[in-house]
């Protein structure tokens, strides 16, 4: 059984590959999120690409009605896979292991800036709306959906 720390990452990795899936920072994840479940193997690192493919795949032919139901079990079924991966390791292996992941995913957590794909758009940091002289501003917020946020490291000792 996993600790909360390691559930936590691997509950931010399949948010993280959720939401990179469909913007442009997903060949990068794809790329490193394969070679991290792969550990070495590239028969299983194909094999992953694969999956994280079809998770693409999924995502970008979802329709605006289900959008929402999609994203949520892609982001179990990843969590759930990185679980699995985890679980697989020794301690010192695992601890490896998700050292990796963390840095790999810090990499992906936004810092500023807008992105938009086909179901909306994603800000990191604030968002000010200001219509001014007879201008009009609007701003549809849809389905809000927080995760947890990422772990900023693992615990000492």
């Amino acid at each position: 059984m996993l600790s909360e720390a390691m559930t936590a990452l691997a509950a931010a990795g399949g948010i993280t590959v959720v939401q990179a899936a469909t913007t442009d920072a997903w060949a990068g994840l794809r790329q490193q999120q394969g070679r991290w479940l792969g550990r070495g193997n590239p028969q299983r690192e194909n094999a992953e690409l694969e999956r994280l493919d079809q998770t693409a795949d999924e995502l970008d032919t979802a329709g605006p009605a289900e959008l929402e139901r999609v994203r949520i079990r892609q982001e179990a079924g990843w969590q759930v896979r990185i679980e699995t991966v985890l679980e697989s390791l020794d301690d010192t292996e695992r601890a490896q292991a998700a050292e990796q992941l963390s840095a790999l995913l810090s990499q992906r957590i936004p810092q500023g800036g807008v992105s938009a794909s086909q179901s909306g758009q994603a800000v990191g940091g604030n968002v000010g709306i200001r219509a001014d002289h007879a201008s009009a501003a609007a701003w549809n917020m849809g389905s809000v959906t927080l995760g947890n946020p990422p772990q900023p490291g693992l615990p000492q000792g």
